[in-house]
């Protein structure tokens, strides 16, 4: 066969595919270095650019346990809730989440009227509940010469219409009055736990620039009056003004525990939600079975990828070796990828990877029976290599594309629908998926390419190493 025609020859194909494999073997060694348990992330420092990034496989809360809830909102029978206070009810739950240093929480609406919330590895289950559960809405009120007991519930005007419509049986404080509300935590710009010098733990509050100007004009006009400070209609403390406070800082006092002050700071910082939240649903989920799962995903994986591997080898001969290096390679970037974005692992994200495995298998397969074919037509072996190629290309495309779309709507379906663990099975089948194509149409070809560029005349001469039985 003329090297014209030769799709395995030639300067130019030669160095295109010396090119590409340096590019895939850099490719594999970063992949095994981001995969081996040891490596938790890196830091890169380009003068004014300074990168760091954690390396981590995340779990979720099937695999390492964790607190499930799901928050309804609380507002009487026939009374709708708008879309927009929901959403906005959802960021301030994030935000609450993330400030407890839960890794990799969920948060997303379903329906509605209700956000579903994960916790994985959450310590304290309690403090979480009472954390995003409670509204938040923080006033100062003025209680004039009145004392107010600590605990007590009063009536605000920043809160009369929300304790009307609740319809609730406690007791109040002077029930026929309603208090002022003077300021309020819209008018906060930040919020931390801190300790007195008594050595008590308090909330320390700062207001926006505006707020502060106001609040030191207001204590300096009521110097000896009581400044109630009131969350949710309770009482947290009725301190007096002793003088002037100028600065826009205040502490918040109330025989907080540690966890409490956080807790209070935490809701004050991000923000009182639009709309009350009551737990419809809770339960705490055991990592006993997520592990015992996960070690049998592994060892099932395991078994599985060894006997693709060998029946590649045993039917294909050379060409499945060559196969089998790209799918080794396949599962090394997607465990890279996995750590690296990161994507929160679940038992059906774990069924996604191995879906997407058979998946790359089946394209290598259909690749080599197409250059079989070839071969049985008469073609030599290199023009049959680009034949089988190009002619499974077009069934790969339509078959993996097909599977992504169906990806796209699944995981539209999870967010939509509080349907978490098919949005964990989308996002791994659909990565799995692209490096599937990758692996077989890049990697594997490039391979194949240039094994038979040095080793085609010894293979021509022993078609059984192709594992292709034809004659000629």
């Amino acid at each position: 066969m003329p090297a014209s025609n030769n799709c395995c020859s030639g300067g130019l194909v030669q160095r295109r595919d010396w090119r590409l494999l340096a590019f895939i073997v850099v490719l594999i060694i970063v992949a095994a270095w981001m995969d081996w348990p040891s490596t938790q992330g890196f830091n890169l420092d380009l003068g004014p650019i300074h990168i760091h990034r954690v390396i981590k496989l995340q779990q979720g809360l099937d695999l390492r346990g964790g607190l499930e809830m799901l928050l309804v909102a609380d507002v009487p029978a026939g009374q709708t809730v708008s879309a927009d206070s929901m959403a906005a009810a959802k960021v301030i739950v994030e935000n609450r989440v993330n400030g407890l240093g839960v890794t990799e929480p969920l948060v997303q609406l379903q329906g509605q009227n209700a956000i579903v919330v994960e916790l994985p590895g959450i310590s304290d289950p309690e403090q979480a509940i009472s954390l995003l559960k409670t509204t938040g809405s923080l006033e100062f009120v003025d209680a004039g010469t009145t004392v107010i007991p600590q605990g007590a519930l009063i009536h605000t005007t920043g809160t009369a219409k929300q304790q009307a419509s609740s319809g609730s049986s406690e007791q109040y404080f002077e029930p026929d009055k309603v208090f002022e509300t003077k300021f309020s935590g819209a008018d906060l710009a930040n919020a931390a736990p801190g300790r007195s010098q008594t050595g008590a733990y308090e909330v320390n509050i700062e207001f926006k620039p505006e707020a502060a100007t106001r609040f030191a004009t207001y204590t300096s006009q009521n110097v000896g009056k009581i400044l109630a400070i009131v969350l949710d209609g309770r009482v947290l403390s009725s301190p007096r003004i002793e003088n002037a406070i100028p600065e826009g800082r205040a502490s918040i006092t109330g025989n907080f525990t540690l966890e409490e002050a956080r807790s209070l700071a935490l809701q004050l910082k991000y923000g009182a939600l639009p709309v009350p939240l009551k737990v419809e649903e809770s339960r705490n989920v055991g990592p006993t079975l997520g592990q015992d799962s996960v070690r049998k995903s592994v060892t099932a994986g395991i078994v599985g990828l060894s006997m693709i591997l060998l029946f590649m080898l045993v039917y294909y001969r050379v060409p499945g070796l060559l196969a089998s290096i790209a799918l080794v390679t396949y599962a090394l970037i997607n465990l890279a990828l996995y750590k690296f974005i990161p994507v929160t692992m679940t038992l059906p994200g774990i069924t996604g990877f191995l879906l997407s495995t058979g998946m790359a298998v089946d394209a290598n397969i259909l690749i080599f029976e197409r250059m079989k074919e070839e071969l049985r037509w008469g073609r030599g072996v290199e023009a049959a290599i680009d034949a089988g190629f190009h002619r499974a290309w077009t069934s790969i495309r339509d078959s993996n594309l097909s599977t992504l779309i169906t990806c796209v709507i699944l995981y539209w379906f999870g967010s939509s629908f509080g349907a978490s663990q098919v949005r964990g099975f989308a996002i791994t089948l659909f990565l799995g998926v692209l490096i599937s194509m990758f692996t077989a149409i890049v990697v594997t070809r490039t391979l194949v390419r240039l094994v038979f560029h040095y080793w085609g005349q010894w293979l021509r001469a022993r078609r059984w190493a192709l594992g292709m039985n034809v004659g000629g």
